[in-house]
């Protein structure tokens, strides 16, 4: 074979060093996107390598080699090749039965079976001009195919306007494969008259298309855009469709706005059969120092909440929701680190989280509207904050309005192995502002709300010594939790004083149709002592023929904390410790900063661990505890009962992971008294391969008090399963993101079942067929938005992978829905060009 190297024509300047920008990272493909919520992240884009930046004139500097059979031509002028004849320069290689190369002015002719690599893009066909710098000519009689998504089709003539952008008369687009569809005849086919296709903007644009799918075919398009890759781009993309029993028929077109590589916009405009239009609006950026996201939706006139409030004068409805993080100069200032954080979350009324279930404050009824600023310094931390919620009250299912926090200031100091000893100091300054709305309106207790402001200054200090050995720990330990209240106390609290026959409260005349708060202050420190201890055994075992380093892990807990009568505190933020492991093993039986527990009590348990010796993974834990106490809790929360029995329940769990493919976790409380159970919970898992996942789990709880009826007990599966299974189709691992192969459907569904109402409170229920190029999907979804009522609707979607989708896409419900549900599709890294090199 001989080879000849072509110098280049002319010398140009030294190459421009490539640039880091910000950009996407993900799909913005319609088949990736949901109506009004685009999920791609903002990210950081890999800087370019260096043959992907260069200009025309960068590429005009590069030799060109030929390689042929035979070789003939003139020096500068042209050069003949023929017989497996091989043109390359760059990323760009030409091969052909002959080949010319003009060297005045670089345009290269090729007849007889030419290839044409062009950074892993193909084209075939039996006859190519074309100058290599600039990369203009043609083709005729073409078969391409595309790296990035792997579609290809057909052309009578393609005519390369340069390195990015081609334009093909007559032209075919799919992504399924020949080896798909025997006899080829793939099941999606875009055909259209001219299709120009721009790999800078990773856009293609068919003129007078039509497209058929099974054989059907839509009459002719005049103009449609689609993604050549991963990367995002602007345009108007496939109208979802839905149904639902609330909305009706919904048809939303959404628009993506790709403002700048760390910019973008998502507008989308929705119909509701029965209710109007709604417009939803979502805004994201990401800069160097700052990211956040805003979304506006607005619905200027809603008929069904005109129908339900006849006399309501206005029936706008509107949502507001939006987050905001910001990193400061901290050294600036001398500080470590210094940042913002804004959470916004408002709507329009207190019906919205019942019928706009698809939007961010989902099931939400406490919306916070929250703003911090983040301090640290050494061993110093602190926070000032502002939270205010929107409380959306519900007549069938009144909430008692949470307290805001207007402002909040913290500071904390944490020191370890100071001397030996652990220090810690936690201060806490707050204002709390509670909602206007009488708790007697609402229907709940006027016990649980009794004031309307207060102040609370807070203080939590704790030094410890801890005493650690291999097999053992001992950690003593003092605190003091000290606080000081500003408050109002209700007139229930102040005994009346009778003067010449008028009552008086605090000086004022007293008025029995209205409601007093006086203000008034308190105090409170309470000193507590805690002593932890435990012994780590180790030993060798085997089990079911596997070996294991099993541990028993005996511990002694202590609590002594003294009483002091906290009755006539306010309760703005404590409530009572849920009953588990991570509780039983702490110093307060309270959460929050307004009631601190006097405890003389004392908690014994014991863990066993298997560990695998040669990886350190936990194969099981098996672990038992139970409280004794020496005397009564005393303190207790408003309309709280003390805690009087000597032992508490047992805590017996147990956590097994035998192998990856599957998990057991289960946890039981046990009175002894009753010798019943007052709350079971048991979940397993099992993830035998990629798209196999089933799940399961059982919930129970006791009701508060023998006539109670606010127990419960439910029954919980979720999976994600081939159908093909059954008949002995196993498929294939293609990787993740990409199926197991075509022809195979798939289960997915998610059921959460009440066996004390004996009805299904929340599910999803649907299936999904990968036609190796194509994805179908039916979903059902159940949402409980209140004690009595629900909604429901389905979803269709047809996915034409690498191109585009119709209907209304349901993965968002799958995911939030299905335990480690894998999609059948989604986005990975973009393939190097090397991985189709010639």
């Amino acid at each position: 074979m001989n080879r000849r190297r072509v110098a280049p024509r002319r010398s140009r300047p030294p190459l421009p060093l490539a640039v880091l920008s910000l950009a996407l990272m993900h799909a913005h493909g319609a088949s990736a996107q949901t109506a009004g919520n685009f999920d791609a992240p903002l990210t950081l884009k890999r800087t370019p390598l260096l043959t992907e930046t260069l200009t025309p004139a960068d590429r005009g500097q590069m030799p060109s080699i030929v390689t042929g059979d035979r070789i003939s031509g003139r020096p500068d002028l042209e050069t003949v090749v023929e017989g497996n004849a091989t043109l390359r320069r760059g990323a760009v290689s030409i091969t052909a039965d002959r080949l010319e190369y003009y060297q005045p002015d670089d345009r290269a002719k090729a007849t007889g079976n030419v290839r044409v690599n062009q950074a892993g893009n193909v084209y075939e066909g039996p006859e190519l001009q074309l100058k290599l710098e600039t990369f203009e000519g043609f083709f005729n009689n073409v078969r391409y195919q595309f790296l990035v998504n792997e579609a290809h089709g057909e052309a009578k003539r393609i005519d390369f306007v340069d390195a990015n952008v081609s334009i093909a008369r007559e032209a075919t687009y799919t992504t399924c494969r020949r080896e798909d569809f025997p006899g080829w005849m793939p099941a999606w086919l875009l055909t259209a008259t001219t299709m120009t296709t721009d790999t800078e903007e990773n856009e293609g644009v068919a003129k007078n298309a039509r497209l058929s799918f099974m054989g059907i075919t839509t009459p002719p398009i005049p103009s449609v855009s689609f993604p050549l890759s991963n990367e995002r781009k602007s345009g108007l993309l496939p109208p979802t469709i839905g149904i639902d029993n609330t909305n009706g028929i919904e048809i939303a077109q959404p628009y993506y706005w790709n403002i700048a590589p760390n910019r973008d916009a998502t507008i989308t405009p929705t119909i509701m059969s029965k209710r109007g239009i709604n417009f939803s609006n979502e805004f994201r950026y990401l800069e160097k120092g700052y990211n956040g996201t805003i979304r506006f939706d607005l619905m200027g006139s809603d008929r069904l909440m005109g129908q339900r409030y006849p006399d309501l004068g206005s029936t706008k409805r509107w949502g507001v929701w939006g987050t905001h993080h910001q990193d400061f100069d901290a050294k600036a200032l001398g500080l470590d680190s210094l940042s913002a954080n804004i959470s916004i979350n408002r709507v329009s009324d207190n019906d919205y989280w019942r019928d706009f279930t698809r939007t961010p404050s989902l099931a939400q009824r406490q919306l916070p509207n929250d703003a911090s600023l983040n301090w640290s310094k050494g061993d110093w931390s602190g926070i000032v904050r502002t939270l205010k919620y929107q409380n959306l009250q519900y007549d069938l299912s009144p909430i008692v309005p949470a307290y805001d926090k207007m402002p909040q200031i913290t500071a904390n100091y944490n020191k370890y192995d100071w001397h030996g000893f652990d220090v810690s100091l936690n201060l806490d300054y707050t204002h709390f502002r509670v909602n206007t709305i009488l708790p007697s309106q609402l229907g709940y207790d006027a016990t649980q709300q009794s004031q309307p402001d207060g102040d609370r200054a807070m203080a939590v200090a704790s030094i410890s010594r801890p005493f650690i050995t291999p097999s053992s720990f001992v950690i003593p330990k003092l605190m003091l939790n000290a606080a000081s209240y500003n408050y109002y106390l209700p007139q229930s609290s102040i005994p009346t004083v009778t003067v010449n026959g008028t009552q008086y409260v605090n000086g004022q005349v007293y008025n029995p149709s209205s409601l007093y708060f006086f203000p008034t202050s308190s105090n409170r420190a309470v000193p507590t002592f805690s002593l932890d201890s435990g012994l780590t055994f180790e030993r060798d075992a085997n089990y079911f023929g596997r070996a294991f380093r099993q541990t028993l892990e005996p511990r002694a807990y202590y609590v002594y904390t003294p009483y002091r009568n906290q009755s006539m505190l306010p309760n703005y933020d404590s409530a009572a410790n849920d009953f588990s492991f991570a509780t039983i093993y702490t110093e307060n039986a309270f959460s929050g900063g307004d009631r601190v527990s006097d405890t003389n009590a004392l908690t014994l348990g014991v863990t066993s661990r298997l560990i695998d010796p040669a990886t350190g993974v936990e194969a099981a834990r098996f672990g038992i505890a139970q409280r004794l106490r020496f005397s009564d809790q005393k303190v207790t929360l408003p309309g709280g009962t003390p805690v009087t029995d000597r032992a508490s329940d047992l805590l017996v769990g147990a956590q097994i992971n035998w192998t990856p493919k599957w998990s057991l976790d289960t946890l039981v409380q046990y009175n002894p008294d009753t010798r019943k159970s007052e709350r079971s919970a048991i979940s397993a898992r099992y993830n035998p391969e990629p798209y196999h996942n089933l799940s399961a789990a059982f919930r129970y709880q006791a009701p508060s008090t023998p006539t109670a009826t606010d127990g419960s007990k439910s029954i919980d599966v979720g999976w994600q399963w081939p159908i093909n299974d059954l008949w002995g189709d196993k498929g294939k691992n293609l990787g993740p993101g990409k199926g197991q192969g075509g022809g195979r459907w798939y289960a997915v569904g998610r059921l959460n079942y009440s066996l004390q109402d004996k009805k299904l409170t929340d599910g999803v229920l649907g299936f999904e067929y990968d036609g190796c190029c194509w994805i179908g999907r039916v979903v059902l979804q159940r949402i409980t938005t209140g004690q009595v009522t629900a909604n429901t609707r389905i979803m269709f979607q047809l996915e034409f992978v690498g191109f585009s989708s119709i209907g209304s896409s349901p993965m968002q419900a799958l995911r939030q829905n299905i335990q480690r549900y894998e999609p059948l599709r989604q986005p990975g890294e973009a393939p190097s060009r090397f991985t189709n090199y010639d």
